[in-house]
């Protein structure tokens, strides 16, 4: 299973970000762009299968049971930690 340490956009990749020439749109896609890359790889792995085989029906069910591990096991038991408040 994951492990739950792991950053999705670490402090160094976000200034890497902040250091191009890019617009705030832009610069807001890349930081999205680079964590999204990492959550795929943590679902492909969580589903043993690769990233590039991965379907939207898979992604959606993990998205799912992440949500339900949050709901009956708490914030801390799930791989994405954010509250809904958070949003």
């Amino acid at each position: 299973m994951f492990d739950q340490s792991v950053q999705f956009l670490t402090e160094a990749e976000s200034a890497e970000v902040d250091k191009a020439l890019l617009s705030s749109p832009e610069k807001f896609l890349a930081r999205l762009t680079i964590s999204t890359a990492k959550l795929l790889q943590v679902i492909a792995q969580d589903l043993d299968t690769p990233v590039e085989a991965l379907t939207p029906q898979q992604i959606i069910q993990w998205f799912e049971q992440d949500a339900k591990l949050k709901r009956e096991q708490g914030v801390n038991a799930a791989v994405l930690k954010w509250q809904s408040e958070d949003l």
